[in-house]
């Protein structure tokens, strides 16, 4: 009989659900650890730093290995490091991890750019990102839509809006990826309303937990999974494998 392992998952709330549910069927121990989504709109220094407390927070007594419910995330995991084991998919990010594979979403991402994802993680936590006063967009000035009402009215409201989404115009396609766990259908009617509107291509992706899965179960092949050493950060590849292992340079965690 296999060994028990007992693991900690610290995982994006975008993959909440599919989070809980790998975690419900491993065949291991899985604690979870849920971070908000809007992390990744805090920058790369302070996405790294946040996470970093978050590891440091484990009690790497009770745990024989930190899981990452991440990908590199613009570079937002460079340099995070653990005194225990920590393991990594090999994922640029966590559309991958939807999709169940780096070479999936690679080929769909050749095979179709302008591209815009959602998923039930999507739907329900990015909503209150510009509740975050840390947040990118907020240092730049954005506001809520009621908050713009309040101070602009509704018209010049919706101006504003309309301008400031202005950075969406290279997109054609809204492609919402369901993983099968529950039934949102609801959500796919409002997503494509939302293509629609935009005169965008809606199609639907059937997604894969199969990366998550091995994650939870420790099936950690060197081809999907980088696994951190004690010693050692978590550094990116400009390449397939998209993430490496480097040795601490001490000096450097100082600063």
């Amino acid at each position: 009989m296999k060994e028990v392992k007992n693991y900690i998952l610290i995982s994006c709330a975008v993959l909440a659900r599919e989070s809980y549910y790998c975690a419900a069927v491993s065949e291991n121990i899985i604690d979870i650890i849920m971070v908000d989504q809007g992390l990744h709109d805090i920058g790369e220094e302070g996405m790294v730093a946040e996470l970093q407390k978050y590891v440091d927070s484990v009690d790497i007594e009770k745990y024989d290995a930190i899981l990452m419910g991440y990908g590199l995330c613009n570079n937002g995991i460079r340099g995070l490091h653990a005194e225990i084991p920590m393991v990594i998919p090999r994922a640029h990010d966590c559309i991958t991890l939807l999709m169940g594979s780096k070479e999936r979403y690679r080929d769909y991402f050749d095979k179709k750019p302008g591209t815009f994802y959602k998923s039930t993680g999507w739907v329900e936590r990015v909503k209150h990102n510009l509740a975050n006063p840390d947040s990118t967009t907020r240092k730049l000035g954005m506001e809520t839509y009621n908050e713009y009402v309040e101070k602009y009215g509704e018209e010049n409201a919706a101006y504003l809006m309309e301008t400031l989404e202005g950075g969406l115009n290279h997109y054609d396609r809204l492609t919402y990826i369901d993983t099968g766990v529950g039934d949102f259908s609801q959500y796919k009617i409002d997503e494509k309303s939302v293509a629609d509107e935009r005169a965008w291509i809606f199609e639907e992706y059937h997604g894969s937990n199969s990366l998550l899965l091995a994650l939870v179960n420790g099936n950690w092949n060197k081809k999907d999974f980088l696994v951190l050493q004690p010693g050692e950060v978590i550094m990116p590849t400009h390449d397939n494998n998209i993430i490496k292992s480097e040795k601490i340079d001490k000096e450097k965690l100082k600063k």
